[in-house]
């Protein structure tokens, strides 16, 4: 036998990944997938969509290169459903084909009811392990969670811990908790990778985000309103606000998860600097040249007193965002420094790209006050 031949032989070159992604066409799972078949270019990936949403993700996949289109499919179900609600064929294909799931599917929205958080977050990632254990090629199983599931506990919070007695504050964060519990028992029979992202804001160069929510509702209010005034905050600011560019999120994960010494292990995806909520929004008003937020509401008071005229955007707040101003939580991310150690990935500091952030909250809103008044006046009319 020949040198080449006997090499050829040896070496049993990696097959190409075959991803499921789960949650598109979501903003991070949207975010995620670009960033799969852009940095590898033999990947093929399984996009679960629900059948609303259908029609949206191949709208937003057509948009795409050929080159990479080809290589992504839409599945439609849902992963609350029996069998994530695919058919025996689609099932058993990605039973057959699938070597990396990233599950990102779920309920986001602090003020979710309990039947809807339960179904989505805790029945749909019993589904996805349950397939996960089924898969024969399965490399890894990614189970994005969040910083939240540590609910009302304060001081020091290592990405080892789970469950340390904590109450929650809301049904989002219950079931996240009981969700990733799902996740780390299935640790002992496939390779499981846990995120835990803390709020996650646009993208540090571009500022894209698909929704103003959390963190904005004070963002937008301060840069948009038109009354310079010193807007007071729903409690003193002190505690951490744990903010995360989307591009850092992605990247790091998609990093992690290729990583072998990954698996089995818990990642908090956070800035390892955070400010101060108050000097987050004193950050954002001086850059957008606005006054100061000045004083305080207290946090019992807040859902009350931001009924008042100029002030109704925070008042859609759920009460639970509101109270993690004084909310005292520091998220250790020992593991995701350690394994990131060597890479160009780390978490930028806010300084360094909230200019952004503002930029483009100024330009969706400058968009959306010009498509009102093209509805509003017809010249053609």
């Amino acid at each position: 036998m020949s040198p080449k031949a006997k090499q050829t032989i040896d070496q049993d070159p990696t097959p190409p990944e075959v991803v499921l992604v789960t949650g598109f066409p979501s903003f991070t799972a949207s975010r995620l997938m670009q960033k799969i078949v852009t940095d590898d270019d033999e990947a093929r990936v399984f996009l679960l969509t629900r059948d609303k949403l259908a029609r949206s993700a191949e709208k937003l996949l057509a948009e795409w290169p050929d080159s990479q289109r080809r290589r992504i499919q839409v599945v439609v179900g849902d992963v609350s459903d029996m069998d994530l609600g695919l058919s025996g064929a689609e099932y058993k294909e990605l039973a057959e084909t699938v070597t990396t799931i990233h599950h990102m599917a779920g309920v986001y929205y602090l003020g979710v009811d309990r039947s809807t958080a339960q179904r989505v977050n805790v029945d749909g990632t019993r589904g996805v392990v349950e397939l996960a254990g089924e898969c024969r090629k399965l490399r890894r199983l990614c189970h994005f969670s969040t910083a939240q599931v540590s609910g009302k506990r304060k001081g020091i919070i290592l990405e080892e811990e789970l469950d340390e007695g904590q109450g929650f504050r809301n049904f989002y964060e219950e079931t996240k908790f009981e969700a990733e519990k799902i996740a780390r028992a299935a640790q002992k029979r496939i390779p499981v990778t846990i995120f835990r992202p803390s709020m996650i804001v646009g993208d540090s160069l571009t500022g894209e985000i698909d929704k103003f929510d959390g963190p904005y509702y004070l963002m937008v209010l301060i840069v948009q309103s038109p009354l310079d005034v010193h807007l007071p905050l729903p409690g003193r600011g002190v505690a951490p606000m744990h903010l995360v560019p989307i591009d850092f999120v992605v990247s790091a994960a998609y990093q992690l998860s290729l990583d072998d010494r990954a698996a089995g292990m818990t990642f908090h995806l956070v800035d390892p600097c955070p400010l101060a909520s108050r000097q987050v929004y004193e950050l954002v008003a001086e850059r957008a040249h606005k006054k100061r937020p000045r004083g305080f509401i207290p946090t019992g008071l807040a859902k009350a007193v931001m009924r008042t005229p100029g002030l109704e955007r925070l008042a859609r707040a759920p009460l639970s965002f509101l109270e993690s101003f004084d909310h005292l939580a520091f998220y250790n991310c020992r593991n995701t420094l350690q394994l990131l150690r060597g890479t160009s990935i780390d978490c930028p500091p806010l300084d360094s790209y909230v200019d952004n952030l503002i930029r483009y909250v100024r330009e969706v809103h400058a968009a959306r006050r010009r498509k009102l008044e093209d509805e509003v006046f017809d010249p053609f009319e």
